[in-house]
């Protein structure tokens, strides 16, 4: 299931870097995808979308409409 995921606090690489490594420590069969330009993440799993939420705000990020 791909869930996207509105971030406007993605600022560059090394926020990509962060949410992508810590959505892969929980979930490590995840497909992530960061869009740094608009504020995206993408991922495919098959994790429910409450715990990606969960896990992107545990590293620090806000999500739109959360």
């Amino acid at each position: 299931m791909a869930i996207k995921l509105k971030v406007p606090n993605i600022k560059g690489d090394e926020c990509a870097k962060k949410i992508t490594k810590s959505i892969l420590t929980m979930e490590s069969d995840a497909k992530v995808d960061v869009n740094v330009d608009t504020k995206t993440v993408t991922v495919d799993t098959v994790a429910s979308e409450e715990s990606i939420k969960q896990i992107i705000q545990s590293a620090g990020f806000t999500i739109e409409g959360y």
